[in-house]
């Protein structure tokens, strides 16, 4: 599965700030990845982490352009890299 580390822009930290919360989960329309990733950060101190969105891949409505591993409907995507990742391959 292709993946790629997402740059965290700390404005975006800015943006998720709130007067009755530690921090808002969502900070408006743009950069939900890099957003999401940006509140875990701010919870998990120095433990290592990853934020794996699967949003936009999660349940394709066709299967054109995408490979044998990502099928139209529910595609279990990331399941096979926790699994290699957990196995330490």
């Amino acid at each position: 599965e292709r993946m790629w580390q997402l740059p965290l822009y700390e404005e975006y930290l800015e943006k998720m700030r709130s007067p009755v919360a530690d921090l808002q989960n969502s900070g408006g329309r743009y950069g939900g990845a890099q957003k999401g990733a940006i509140f875990l950060r701010e919870f998990v101190d120095s433990r290592p982490w990853a934020h794996i969105d699967i949003a936009p891949t999660a349940f394709l409505e066709t299967d054109e352009g995408t490979g044998p591993y990502l099928p139209k409907g529910g595609t279990g995507y990331g399941v096979r890299t926790l699994l290699t990742y957990l196995s330490g391959s």
